[in-house]
């Protein structure tokens, strides 16, 4: 079987170069390929990435900044794998913790694993708000697709490809979380949560989600849930 990993990225000069090293060097019984898709980065990314070669390693350009969910609908689009494995760039979340999110799916139990941080892993002590905020949204989206999900807005989610086909995709940006989740559920997917670490960062270390982008979920949980 292949992993097909994929990391959309923006602006993140100072952790990609160490992100990829991580990955790289995860050790998996598994095939593996890195898909980067930068999404017009302006800080240095996309001339680093234009230079670095490696032969696991495709990239890709947005021309014009699209988001998170536009760059990974690009990777998914390029991914061969029989596995899809979500990786943000900015060193929150720990390769390492592969083996343990790919379980159950090559146990033959899960179609869809989510990796939970609320679920006793390792974390960095931050933003009371933030916790409130993801417990919130976690909640309302699983209030309206039936989940018992207690991280819904994680970055690891891993998928067997023949799922992901089967779903439209349409967020552009953080609406990615909570779309993917109520059509995975619309599905009757078979979905797992794992515990995991998070080395969450602050805003001067190059946090991007705010405030703004929590009451856009709201807006994505209500838009799918109700009207696909």
């Amino acid at each position: 079987m292949k992993l097909s990993i994929v990391i959309p990225v923006y602006n993140e000069r100072k952790t990609i170069g160490e992100l990829l090293r991580r990955v790289q060097a995860v050790r998996l019984k598994l095939q593996k390929e890195i898909i980067v898709v930068d999404d017009c980065s302006r800080d240095g990314t996309r001339e680093w990435l234009r230079r670095f070669r490696h032969p696991q390693v495709r990239t890709f350009f947005h021309d014009v900044n699209q988001g998170k969910g536009a760059a990974l609908r690009t990777g998914f689009a390029r991914a061969t794998g029989d596995i899809i494995l979500v990786q943000d760039a900015d060193l929150e979340y720990d390769p390492k913790e592969y083996p343990t999110l790919l379980q159950p799916i090559l146990d033959g139990r899960a179609d869809v694993v989510y990796g939970s941080r609320f679920q006793g892993g390792t974390h960095r002590v931050l933003f009371f708000w933030h916790y409130v905020g993801n417990k919130m949204l976690t909640t309302f989206c699983n209030m309206m697709c039936n989940l018992n999900l207690t991280d819904m807005e994680t970055c690891y989610k891993v998928f067997k490809k023949d799922i992901l086909n089967a779903i439209a995709l349409k967020s552009k940006r953080f609406g990615f979380e909570p779309e993917v989740t109520i059509k995975l559920a619309r599905l009757r997917c078979r979905i797992y949560e794992v515990p995991i670490s998070y080395s969450g960062r602050d805003y001067s270390e190059g946090k991007k989600i705010g405030w703004k982008d929590g009451v856009a979920a709201v807006l994505h949980i209500l838009r799918y849930s109700l009207f696909g």
